[in-house]
């Protein structure tokens, strides 16, 4: 399984970006699909998640300002919107799967966990 991130860039302070991230491969189906980010000299942090049910949480820190989604046609691709851009937010954003390969019967088997290659989203003040 393979996802694919892009949509990052350079942005000034105040400012949006959106993130897409679609997914490939052959699997049964998606539990959850999400996006972390990691700054320099700091640990991976989640920002935001959606799962298959719709469920959703955030990270404080992005809460009101951030929103995941996904495509109403491409089940398999997830955006992050990002309104009202903050200096620390510059970080390197991931992609994340968390599914099911098919099992027997094509019933939900084995849990993976995918990730994507993370873009770059800078923001200057």
């Amino acid at each position: 399984v393979q996802l694919q991130a892009s949509g990052g860039g350079v942005v000034q302070a105040g400012g949006s970006l959106r993130l897409p991230c679609g997914a490939s491969g052959n699997f049964h189906s998606i539990s959850s699909m999400a996006w972390y980010r990691q700054a320099p000299g700091e640990e991976r942090e989640l920002v935001a998640r959606q799962t298959s049910d719709g469920d959703q949480n955030y990270a404080a820190s992005v809460k009101g300002r951030f929103t995941i989604s996904r495509d109403d046609d491409a089940k398999n691709t997830v955006y992050l919107h990002m309104n009202r851009l903050r200096p620390e937010d510059t970080a390197v954003y991931y992609c994340n799967l968390v599914g099911f390969f098919a099992g027997k019967g094509w019933s939900p088997g084995r849990r993976f966990t995918s990730w994507g290659q993370g873009t770059l989203v800078t923001v200057s003040s």
